[in-house]
């Protein structure tokens, strides 16, 4: 029960004040739950204060909110009301306040119930559009209609480019998807000069009549209609389908489509006939689809606007689209039939089955081979385009935001014009049955949702339901996987590690995770552990991806790394589909943020037609300028021995149209002494990073003749490299096991001088030896700075080396001692990519992605960058959002671009310029030290 003091409100003012929140939970949302005239209208009709959080992206600026009224404040605690249209992280929920928006908490999503929490902890009212209804029932504050607005226009587009794909120039092509026009006049004109093509030329004769069908009738439905409405139209019952499919000499001056009814693709599987409309809702079990043989044989396009849910038949299952694909190859079914699904209601996995994972905004087609059961973004290829984004409305962002503004204004006036926090019963019904959450607990109907968020409260509650993350590794990096997925309640983690104190001190403070001890050498003990998972994080050691991967596919789980694919772990693909299991690979910094911050670009580029002829990427986890006094300029936030193999790695780049190969014993010695980056403060210098060639097919960026340039790079302060360089000619980066034991890092220091001959070597004798070994004059600069280095790192005392290992084990030891970040000193991340862009009209620009991000005093920036990625990435297959199986990378929209809106609202965010077009000029010159 709550005590007297937290349930008494302040009641100070005969009005509240209100506040309007800026949207950062996708790029898109660009929605204003009230328009500048309405926020003007309530302060003169209530005398209230509105306080505006400001945004560069909202659909009305921020200036036009100050010259109606209102106070522009990052800071909106003084608002006793918050508006907001989407979810809102958890973090920005400010105690004791009343908050409005979208929570999509009261149907049980177990992603919000993180979420649902707080506002109980925080003793929040929330209030959720969703459940404002009048007396009927129906929604007064809804975007359904804009959705069917946006997607139609959105499906006109994509039939363009899939004509085009196929090789037809039709009048679709000249239309763009919703978002690209400032408001829905601008966007019926274009429609209407699109009609004036259709009446003109026709549409491709040899797809004979373009037929699209509507399910559904209400608000989707109707708007998606006013927008097919704008062409030259004829609708038709679904009886004539088949005859206007079959007519010799049909009408291809305009486009047909067909309101789907009930009756028209449902029967009773006893009375094969629709019996009625309440049989069907009370019976669906009694039902099936007759929807692959009475419509989709027929039409072109199916636009959604009906409800569905797994208690129904599904309208077209997989095998039935399969079906139809393969009578389309033998001609019994004609060119071009369901060719296209434009999802508005976005059922993943419903009535339409091969709508597998919704889609993005930037990237909002996919394309689904039935026949052989895959899934594609290629354009020309075979199979049926589809269409699930699920914010459609924020496409729309002017007219929805003034409709939605004038049906909240009432409700928000009510509201305002009472004192703050006033008893739920003194609110109108519609306010007071849309609240979730009052006085710091569920509401009456919505009690039963808190069994199941409550945890702390009920511990005892779902524990045979989560799903099991299994974290094999404990390292520098895990911590923010860790607490980022210990967020959601129908989780537990369990972090097997063969370092105790970190596993423990990871889950020390979680009520949903265990540490337990791992052997990855025992493979009984391993293939247990996996087992009893759902999806598997490694952690591990890179060498050790494999030996899990091989586990997983015997146990049927899937994996998650943040490392590179190697070539052991690529030939597992085909287990690994066989097996109906998701390997995901390079979900970290470098690789994974990168792959996934370039594939935005350049699908943005592909999508317009434009050609990407240069490419070339930095990236570089490092001290912050502050913290970088010691040897190298660089510290160590995880494992340095992967930084140290990693500097012998064989490096392939394209540049000036020719292929550039430094073999690993050179990639030092031949590095690219000055780097330019936006980054003026920083003096970078650079190493190739491993085969830049691959990524040209993995890109899908075509052929490697037609591009300039191809390149991935790493960056590192100037001076690095030539003093490892020196490490690597003196032997502490070998990797053959030392023969004698060490006592101490004098001891390895002069075993490693003297190529493991002895251990007893004066000052004078080391110092000879290493010039010799060094092969330089002992007047050189490296001399001194090789020397003063190394003495720098013997003044470690504590000497933990075991017997066995080689210079390169016992050097990373050495290092992570001597170079790590000591308190309160910060990392930092910095990566650049350069596109050079040919448009379609030749024109050339650059186009560049830059992101900078420093540690903070919860984690390293190199921590958060490869643990959220790669959290994310487990979110996504916990929830099933990520359909292919095998072997992968992150380089599919509906996998890197929710990674990327979610790293955004964590403060990692890239910074998109464009720039005039240079050449890029790559040279491996070295600084001529060596």
């Amino acid at each position: 029960m709550l005590s007297a003091a937290r349930s008494i409100r302040p009641m100070h003012r005969c009005y509240a004040t209100l506040g309007i929140r800026r949207e950062n939970k996708s790029r898109w949302e660009r929605r204003s739950a009230l328009s500048p005239e309405d926020v003007k209208k309530l302060i003169d009709e209530t005398g209230t204060t509105v306080y505006i959080q400001p945004s560069t992206k909202r659909i009305f600026p921020d200036h036009v909110f100050e010259q109606h009224g209102a106070v522009l404040t990052e800071d909106l605690s003084k608002a006793d009301i918050i508006l907001g249209i989407k979810e809102i992280p958890v973090d920005a929920l400010q105690k004791d306040k009343t908050y409005i928006f979208f929570s999509h908490t009261h149907k049980g999503n177990e992603n919000n119930k993180p979420m649902l929490q707080s506002t109980v902890d925080k003793n929040i009212r929330l209030i959720d559009y969703e459940l404002m209804k009048d007396e009927t029932g129906k929604r007064l504050v809804a975007f359904g209609e804009f959705a069917g607005n946006a997607g139609m226009i959105d499906t006109f587009y994509g039939m363009g480019h899939r004509f085009l794909g196929l090789g037809y120039n039709t009048p679709f092509l000249y239309t763009s998807m919703a978002h690209a026009y400032p408001n829905l006049v601008e966007a019926r004109l274009a429609l209407n000069r699109m009609g004036e093509k259709i009446t003109k030329d026709g549409t491709p004769k040899d797809f004979g009549p373009l037929i699209y069908a509507f399910t559904g009738s209400g608000n989707v439905n109707k708007g998606a209609l006013d927008i097919f409405k704008e062409v030259p139209h004829e609708f038709v019952p679904v009886e004539d389908l088949q005859k206007i499919v079959n007519d010799k000499n049909p009408n291809l001056k305009k486009i047909y489509g067909v309101q789907l009814d009930l009756n028209d693709y449902l029967e009773h599987k006893s009375t094969s006939k629709f019996e009625s409309y309440n049989d069907y809702i009370t019976n669906p079990h009694n039902y099936q689809s007759t929807f692959h043989q009475k419509v989709a044989p027929y039409v072109n396009s199916v636009v959604t606007g009906a409800y569905w849910d797994d208690r129904y038949p599904r309208l077209l299952t997989n095998e039935q689209l399969k079906d139809i694909e393969i009578l389309k190859k033998k001609g019994v079914i004609k060119k071009g039939k369901m060719m296209n699904l434009a999802d508005i209601v976005c059922d993943v996995r419903g009535a339409f089955e091969c709508l597998s994972h919704s889609t993005n905004v930037e990237d909002g087609f996919f394309y689904y081979d039935a026949i052989e059961d895959k899934i594609h973004q290629n354009v020309e290829g075979h199979g049926i385009q589809v269409m699930g984004i699920d914010i459609l409305p924020a496409e729309i962002p002017l007219e929805s935001s003034q409709y939605f503004s004038s049906k909240l204004y009432p409700l928000v006036k009510e509201m305002v014009g009472q004192a703050p926090y006033p008893p739920s019963e003194e609110l109108s019904p519609i306010l007071r049955n849309a609240m979730i959450t009052d006085q710091g607990q569920l509401t009456a109907e919505h009690a039963h949702l808190l069994s199941s968020t409550n945890k702390l409260n009920h511990p005892e509650v779902r524990l045979n339901n989560k799903k099991t993350v299994l974290l094999l590794g404990s390292g520098m990096v895990s911590a923010p996987l860790v607490e980022h997925l210990a967020k959601r309640p129908d989780v537990h983690l369990v972090i097997a590690s063969h370092v105790p104190e970190e596993a423990n001190a990871l889950v020390s403070h979680l009520s949903n995770a265990e540490a337990i001890p791992l052997d990855i050498s025992n493979h009984e003990g391993l293939s247990s552990l996996v087992s009893k998972a759902d999806v598997v994080v490694s952690f591990v050691p890179a060498f050790l991806h494999t030996q899990v991967a091989n586990v997983c596919i015997e146990q049927r789980k899937h994996m998650v790394t943040a490392s590179y694919v190697s070539k052991d772990m690529e030939k597992l693909s085909e287990r690994a589909i066989d097996a109906d299991i998701l390997i995901m690979n390079e979900v970290g910094l470098d690789p994974g943020m990168d792959h996934m911050s370039a594939m935005k670009i350049i699908n943005q580029a592909k999508s317009k037609g434009s050609k990407v002829r240069s490419f070339v990427s930095w990236c570089g986890g490092l001290p912050a300028p502050e913290a970088s006094h010691v040897p190298l300029g660089y510290k160590f936030s995880w494992s340095p021995r992967g930084v140290l193999t990693a500097s012998g790695n064989d490096a392939t780049y394209w540049s000036n149209k020719q292929k550039h190969v430094i073999s690993g014993q050179d990639l030092l010695k031949n590095h690219f002494p000055r780097v330019q980056t936006p980054f003026r403060g920083f003096v970078f210098e650079g190493l190739a990073n491993r085969n830049s060639l691959d990524y040209v097919d993995i890109y899908g960026l075509g052929s490697l003749s037609e591009m300039d340039t191809m390149f991935r790079g790493t960056l590192r302060y100037q001076g690095y490299s030539d003093l490892l360089y020196a490490f690597r000619k003196l032997g502490f980066l070998n990797e053959q096991p030392m023969n004698t034991p060490c006592h101490n890092w004098a001891d390895y220091f002069n075993r490693v001088l003297s190529d493991n001959q002895t251990s007893g070597l004066s000052s004078n004798e080391q110092y000879e030896l290493m010039i010799h070994k060094l092969g330089i004059p002992s007047n050189h600069k490296m001399v001194e700075n090789t020397w003063n280095a190394i003495h720098y790192l013997l003044e470690e005392n504590e000497f933990t080396g075991k017997q066995g290992e080689s210079a390169l084990d016992l050097f990373s030891t050495l290092l992570s001692k001597r170079l790590k970040y000591e308190q309160g000193e910060k990392d930092m991340v910095a990566m650049h990519h350069e596109f050079g862009i040919e448009h379609r009209n030749g024109t050339k620009e650059i186009l560049t992605s830059t992101l900078i991000k420093y540690g903070n005093n919860q984690h390293t920036a190199m921590a958060d960058t490869v643990g959220l990625p790669a959290a994310m990435t487990v979110d996504l297959v916990l929830d099933n959002k990520i359909p292919e199986r095998g072997v992968l990378r992150p380089t599919q929209p509906h996998v890197y671009l929710p990674i990327l809106d979610q790293l955004e609202m964590n403060g990692i965010k890239f910074i998109e310029k464009s720039i005039p077009f240079h050449s890029h000029h790559l040279e491996a010159t070295g600084s001529n030290v060596w």
